[in-house]
């Protein structure tokens, strides 16, 4: 379930954004040749997401070396999540770092006290860290939303 990696080309880097607040490891690598994102695909054993028709047609995906997921074009971000959900039967998990996908670790309030504004130290008390970047997150007034768009996403139909 959360072993499945995403690698999704240009076009989908708010989707990418949206699986890592569902859980998933998904890298978005902007600007990079479509031949080098699906080596890097095959390489990491990644679900490559596109919309590019072309793309498609390359050997390499066609033989299912590397597994592939083609998106309708026009989808919102929440839509293509909501596509990406159902098409895979996803579940949703606890959120990685939205900025790199790092796995998010519980972090004692006291530590992060000179790195949040005062605002949320006053107002929150639980504080994740992401490993991998260092990025500091908290539940805030957004939170909510996010939350509530997951569930939306992960509604069957």
């Amino acid at each position: 379930m959360f072993d499945l990696t995403f690698l999704c080309d240009d076009m989908f880097q708010g989707l990418a954004r949206w699986l890592r607040a569902a859980g998933y490891d998904a890298l978005c690598s902007p600007g990079v040749p479509d031949g080098e994102l699906v080596r890097r695909a095959e390489r990491e054993g990644r679900i490559l997401i596109t919309s590019d028709s072309r793309m498609m047609e390359r050997r390499i995906i066609r033989s299912g070396r590397v597994r592939t997921l083609f998106m309708p074009r026009g989808l919102t971000n929440k839509e293509a999540l909501a596509h990406v959900i159902r098409e895979l039967d996803l579940k949703i998990g606890k959120t990685r770092c939205m900025t790199c996908g790092g796995v998010l670790k519980d972090v004692p309030k006291e530590s992060v006290a000179s790195l949040v504004p005062p605002i949320a130290l006053n107002a929150y008390d639980d504080f994740f860290r992401c490993a991998a970047c260092g990025k500091i997150y908290w539940h805030g007034t957004h939170w909510e939303s996010i939350v509530a768009a997951l569930r939306r996403a992960a509604k069957k139909k």
